[in-house]
């Protein structure tokens, strides 16, 4: 029996590097988007430490320039906090994309993997079906033989 040869395994490597690939850039984009996540809660801490600061004092005595330059951190605060969940946004679509890639990606490749698994098992069976060709084919030979010489 031939040796089995798939003629769409080119695609099929290519395929694989593709999804390789893509799932590299998903994984990429994963961490970017953990990272985002990771930045606006650190800065939402702060935000909130920052407002306790900023209404605990209100009681006491009241320094202007002490509160203008703490309400001035405060804002900065705030709009460093509106970056950072602009970025996480901004960070969830382009994860949202690689995944979807990915996704694409993995069809593709099984795809192209059950179609050579289609193909391994036709060959199999036709390999099969020529074995048992050969064995009849010996059963017959050596019946004939035996019963000339008997």
């Amino acid at each position: 029996m031939k040796r089995f040869r798939f003629p769409l395994r080119p695609v099929a490597v290519i395929r694989a590097h593709k999804e390789l690939r893509a799932r590299e850039a998903f994984a990429a984009s994963v961490h970017v988007y953990v990272q985002a996540e990771e930045v606006l809660a650190a800065t939402r801490t702060r935000v909130a430490e920052l407002a306790q600061t900023l209404f605990a004092d209100r009681g006491g005595t009241y320094l202007a320039a002490d509160a203008a330059s703490l309400f001035r951190a405060y804002r900065g605060e705030c709009e460093e906090e509106v970056q950072a969940e602009r970025k996480v946004i901004e960070a969830r679509d382009v994860m949202q994309k690689r995944r979807a890639e990915y996704l694409d990606a993995s069809r593709q490749l099984k795809v192209v993997n059950k179609l050579e698994e289609k193909a391994r098992a036709v060959h199999r069976a036709a390999a099969l079906v020529e074995d048992q060709n050969a064995m009849d084919d010996f059963a017959g030979f050596r019946s004939v033989r035996r019963t000339l010489f008997t």
